[in-house]
């Protein structure tokens, strides 16, 4: 029989515990930021020093940057991509409202419909972007939108309802019905149950789906490259490509466009990462 373990040991062992798991947490964090420092670093060399010696510290200048914010429509692009985003994502999110809405709270005849919609709509996650690219371009063909913010705002507004929906619902899901019950009992109709009463509760959840779908517009490059021909209508995500010629590559300027690219997005998350973790345990890993 073993003798019991003692409050001291005990005490012990949790500080290791912890100790380690913070060891790493700090190793992972490490790793995962390593690759936008090294393309911070990077942006401060010329192409030549890249190519031959990207750890020479002893020739950092700021002349990419002059030369990325003078050859680059920065201003237009982001313009161009934040008009995309405002428009692409508040469309997108109110129809994945509205489905997930529907799929927990509306009462179906057959529960097979009921399922089949939600596993259509989520077989979405499954599909690669690069699959759609052929498709989305006849249709934009087709609907004559082809070269126009319509062009993006469609695929966009497509790509994000899987994923919203998969968030929306699980939230919905775990949201105890009793409030809004009592909600009807003192006579709210719909419209004031949405506003008044589901959507303030919800506010993690949704602010984590704006986030996320802000930031994939500043990123996509596959659906912006292919449906946009007109240069004023180019997005941020574009200006990397920009430094690449037919016969070289200023691999200085793409990396300083690409810092220029990232700082947004690192804003946003350190500003709303509060809201994003709220929504993602309440939203994922509830559903």
């Amino acid at each position: 029989m073993s003798a019991p373990t003692s409050p001291l040991g005990r005490r012990s062992r949790r500080r290791t515990g912890g100790i380690v798991a913070a060891i790493a947490a700090y190793l992972i964090t490490f790793l995962i930021l390593l690759p936008i420092l090294w393309i911070v670093l990077l942006s401060f060399q010329s192409s030549e020093k890249i190519l031959s010696n990207p750890l020479d510290l002893g020739s950092l200048s700021l002349l990419n940057y002059v030369h990325t914010v003078t050859s680059l429509p920065l201003a237009q692009m982001y313009g161009n991509t934040i008009l995309l985003a405002v428009v692409s994502v508040t469309i997108g999110t109110a129809i994945s409202f509205m489905v997930s809405f529907a799929l927990t709270r509306m009462i179906f005849r057959r529960r097979r419909v009921q399922s089949g919609l939600r596993f259509y709509i989520l077989a979405g996650l499954a599909v690669p972007v690069y699959i759609l690219l052929f498709p989305v371009y006849r249709l934009d063909l087709a609907l004559g939108v082809f070269g126009s913010y319509a062009a993006l705002i469609i695929p966009y507004v497509g790509v994000s309802i899987p994923f919203n929906t998969l968030l929306l619902t699980g939230f919905l899901r775990d949201l105890p019905t009793e409030i809004e019950e009592a909600a009807i009992i003192d006579g709210a109709g719909l419209t004031r149950l949405i506003w008044s009463v589901v959507l303030p509760v919800m506010r993690p959840v949704i602010a984590t789906v704006l986030i996320f779908n802000v930031v994939y517009v500043f990123n996509e490059f596959p659906f912006a490259s292919i449906l946009i021909n007109n240069p004023d209508m180019t997005t941020v995500s574009l200006a990397v490509s920009q430094f690449q010629g037919q016969y070289s590559v200023d691999y200085g300027g793409m990396m300083a466009a690409a810092t220029l690219v990232l700082l947004p997005q690192l804003v946003i998350y350190a500003i709303f990462q509060k809201q994003v973790i709220a929504g993602m345990t309440m939203g994922a890993v509830k559903g």
